[in-house]
């Protein structure tokens, strides 16, 4: 059996599914490692796994909180230049810390969030496997496929190449402190620099929460990519109290922004405004950004709390309003659920502009959100069927792709035999 640890960002979108993919392992006799800031430390002994904590002076307990109350209050390229900031400064700590308690716990391999680009050079330098899983978007570039920090569609045209060139260019100047602090520990642990961004993932096995039908087409994806299907499993997941006692036979609307872009509170008004008189139940999910007390009165009498049991509500939604977060996206794809986007930064348009493109749902840039488009796009949704039926169709995309099973798999097989897990031999 094998010691695996985990490096990923302490917010809920990337830590939930990552311990329950560290959850799977750990359940088929393998010893998981959470290695984290102080607050990613509840969500990983929810999920019965062991934590050990990196950078406790730096960031102590409450570090993230405040992070996201920042975080909460911005969006588009203000809340993504902050975002790049934090990830920065744990790359930081992780580069520093890591190597010491990884070696101390005799971690034997990795399991590296992508959107924790330090992880990998962590590995190296220590010369342990590695997997790159994608928890959110998949970061992997290509000139075909815009940047994913865009709302843009998917064109091949030459002039739609252009635009995602100039895209890159744009995000490759604000990220560019975050790579100098990756290529200077490089240098310091005497490890060829990375010149460009592909270089940061493994090239054992790269493994995606997406379906690969929820992808724009792809062409230069190395041979070791796997798309296998969002993780997800209420028993690695803290629970949440909810009045279930309130809900009605009507069909329920489930509005969630996250547990980061959360504090835009007038969104929730505007939700609530556009859904007040449609045959149908709202519940709001603030995501611990205000509390249900701190809202005005809204109008439809929705049901409001500050965290939700997601899996559950979603198996009885209708519709979803989201803030296009790939494990909401995932999550009400994985029941079924067609969407209204509503993305507010980071990784989001993206998400959003392939929910619009699979058809499953529509979006609508936050600048040009109001009651009345809201209400609009939302009697679009609920009433064509062919939201639902697009959305029924990602639901299998995803079971075929196998989960967290057939991710963990991989794994096994990468960790075992040191040798590359090819796409088409596991599928």
């Amino acid at each position: 059996m094998t010691h695996f640890g985990i490096i990923c960002p302490a917010a809920a979108g990337h830590l939930n599914p990552m311990t329950t993919l560290g959850y799977e392992l750990q359940q088929r006799g393998h010893h998981v490692t959470v290695i984290g800031i102080e607050d990613a430390r509840s969500n990983t002994t929810a999920a019965g796994l062991e934590f050990q904590v990196v950078g406790k002076s730096d960031f102590p307990v409450g570090a993230t909180k405040n992070l996201f109350t920042q975080l909460g209050n911005l969006s588009g390229a203000e809340a993504l230049h902050y975002t790049l900031d934090w990830i920065t400064n744990t790359a930081k700590i992780y580069l520093r810390d890591a190597p010491e308690v990884i070696k101390t716990k005799g971690i034997e391999a990795l399991l590296v969030d992508q959107a924790a680009p330090e992880g990998g050079t962590v590995a190296d330098h220590l010369n342990l496997p590695f997997v790159s899983i994608c928890n959110a978007l998949m970061l992997n570039r290509e000139l075909t496929v815009p940047p994913f920090s865009t709302s843009w569609n998917y064109d091949p045209s030459p002039s739609g190449l252009e635009r995602n060139r100039l895209g890159y260019e744009r995000l490759n100047a604000v990220g560019a402190s975050l790579r100098q602090v990756i290529n200077d520990y490089r240098s310091l642990w005497n490890l060829t620099p990375h010149n460009q961004p592909n270089q940061l993932y493994s090239q054992l096995a790269q493994i995606s929460q997406q379906p690969a039908e929820l992808e724009f087409p792809r062409q230069e994806l190395p041979a070791c990519f796997h798309f296998t299907g969002s993780f997800s499993n209420p028993r690695s997941r803290a629970s949440a109290p909810f009045p279930y006692e309130r809900l009605t036979e009507q069909p329920l609307i489930y509005a969630s922004l996250g547990t980061i872009q959360n504090r835009l509170l007038w969104v929730f008004q505007a939700i609530a405004e556009a859904c007040a008189d449609l045959d149908a139940q709202l519940v709001i999910a603030l995501g611990g950004g205000a509390s249900p007390e701190s809202l005005p009165e809204l109008p439809g009498n929705p049901i409001v709390v500050g965290y939700a049991p997601q899996l559950e509500l979603l198996s009885k939604a209708a519709l979803t309003i989201t803030h296009a977060g790939m494990n909401t996206t995932l999550e009400s794809l994985s029941y079924g659920v067609p969407m209204v986007a509503i993305p507010i930064t980071n990784d989001q348009p993206g998400v959003a502009a392939r929910i619009v493109w699979t058809q499953t749902g529509e979006a609508i840039p936050l600048q040009e959100v109001n009651a009345e488009k809201l209400h609009q796009t939302i009697k679009q949704v609920l009433t064509n069927n062919s939201y639902q039926e697009n959305a029924l169709k990602l639901q299998q995309a995803n079971q075929r792709g196998g989960g967290a099973s057939k991710a963990a798999d991989i794994i096994e097989r990468a960790v075992n035999t040191g040798e590359p897990v090819l796409a088409h031999a596991t599928n």
